[in-house]
C-alpha cells in the first residue's frame, strides 16, 4: 500500500472532491477496477474527498458518468507537478530526482526489524537467530525465504511455539508466541505434608487435600507442618494422602549494614548537555567535536530511525546522547536522641 502511494507520488496525483448520491457505488467500482483511492474523507453522505494517481484519474471518467457523480480537482501534487513548477531550477530538480531514486532503491531492503510478543526471551536472542539465518539490517527483501527461516528457528528453539515474518514496506515485523512452561506433574500417590519455608504469621490458608494444622493468625516457625497429608473420616477411617493447598503468610527479614558518620554520594546538579550523531547504514557522522565539560556525568543514549510512512523506514538513524552532570557531596548522618 505504502509503495503504491510512493509510486503515485513519483507519477503524480490529485486531490479530488466527488459529489453525488452513489458514493459507495463509486468507491466499489474503483476497487473492482483496481483504481487506488487513499486519504478518503467523507464530509457528508454525498461528498467524498480522496487522493488518486494521475493515470487512475483518467480512468474514472466512465465511472463518474455511470454513478452520476460530479468530480472536481482540489489540488495537484507529486513529482511531475514539482518538476514543472521548478523547471527553471536545474540543480533543485536534479536533487529531487536523486532523492526519489534513492528512496526507490532503498525500498528494496530491510531497514528496521520490529519484534513483538516476547516476554521471557530477549530481543537480542531473536536478532541473533535472524542474523544466523541471513536476515539483518540492509538485507534485500527478495533474498528472504520466510518459510525456511521460520522452520529453522522453530527447530533451533524449544521455547517458541509459533513465529511469523511479515515484510511491511522496509520494516520486517517478527511476531512470536512463546512456549508455556510445562506444569509440574504431581504424583498423588506420593504421601507428603506441606511445611513452612520461613518463620511468619499465617494470613490465609486454603486446603485442597489433607488436613490444615494451623489457622489464620497463627505464628509458625520454619519446618512446622501447615497442611498434613492425612484425612480422618467417620466411615473411611484414617487415609494418608498427598497434601495440596495454598498458604500465605507475613514474613520478616533482618539486615545489618555499616554506615559511616560522614560519607559522600553522587548527586545530579541539574546541568546537562545533548549531542547528536547521524548513522547512515554503517557510516557515522558526529555533529559535535568535543566531550561534555563535566568532570562526572551519566550518559543516556537514544536512537530514532527515520521513516516517511508508518512502515517505510530509511537507512538513516538519529542518535541522541545526553550527558547529565553529577558531583560528589558530603553527607553527615544525624544522631538520634534517645
Amino acid at each position: 500500500m505504502h509503495l503504491m502511494v510512493l509510486l503515485n507520488y513519483i507519477m503524480g496525483y490529485v486531490t479530488i472532491t466527488v459529489e453525488g448520491y452513489f458514493i459507495e457505488r463509486f468507491i466499489n467500482i474503483c476497487n473492482n477496477n483496481k483504481i487506488l483511492l487513499w486519504g478518503m474523507k467523507r464530509k457528508k453522505s454525498s461528498i467524498l474527498i480522496a487522493k488518486i494517481g494521475i493515470q487512475d484519474f483518467k480512468k474514472i471518467k466512465e465511472i463518474v458518468r455511470a454513478t452520476k457523480c460530479k468530480v472536481k480537482i482540489n489540488d495537484k501534487k507529486g513529482l511531475p507537478f514539482t518538476i514543472y513548477k521548478y523547471r527553471k531550477r536545474k540543480i533543485f530538480l536534479i536533487m529531487i530526482l536523486l532523492v526519489v531514486i534513492s528512496i526507490f532503491i532503498t525500498s528494496n531492503y530491510i531497514w528496521n526489524i520490529e519484534i513483538v510478543g516476547l516476554n521471557k526471551i530477549s530481543n537480542e536472542e531473536i536478532i541473533q537467530n535472524l542474523k544466523e539465518n541471513g536476515i539483518d539490517i540492509g538485507t534485500k527483501k527478495k533474498s528472504i525465504n520466510a518459510k525456511q527461516i521460520i522452520n529453522n528457528i522453530r527447530l533451533e528453539r524449544d521455547d517458541i511455539a509459533w513465529i511469523g515474518l511479515d515484510i511491511q514496506g522496509t520494516n520486517l515485523k517478527v511476531e512470536i508466541v512463546e512456549n508455556k512452561e510445562k506444569p509440574e506433574i504431581i504424583d498423588e500417590n506420593d504421601i507428603c505434608n506441606i511445611v513452612a519455608q520461613k518463620d511468619g504469621v499465617i494470613t490465609k490458608i486454603v486446603t485442597k487435600n489433607g488436613t490444615a494444622i494451623v489457622k489464620e493468625g497463627d505464628v509458625v516457625r520454619k519446618g512446622d507442618i501447615l497442611i498434613q497429608g492425612k484425612l480422618e473420616g467417620q466411615y473411611t477411617g484414617t487415609r494418608y494422602v498427598h497434601s495440596e493447598g495454598t498458604v500465605e503468610a507475613e514474613v520478616w527479614y533482618s539486615k545489618k549494614e555499616k554506615k559511616y558518620f560522614k560519607n559522600s554520594e553522587e548527586v545530579e546538579t541539574g546541568a546537562s548537555e545533548s549531542k547528536y550523531k547521524i548513522n547512515i547504514n554503517n557510516f557515522k557522522i558526529n555533529l559535535y567535536k568535543s566531550l561534555p565539560n563535566f568532570e562526572k556525568y551519566d550518559t543516556i543514549n537514544k536512537k530514532k530511525k527515520i521513516k516517511i510512512f508508518s512502515n517505510f523506514y530509511l537507512p538513516i538513524e538519529i542518535e541522541k546522547t545526553t550527558y547529565i552532570e553529577k558531583e560528589d557531596r558530603e553527607k553527615t548522618l544525624r544522631n538520634r536522641g534517645m
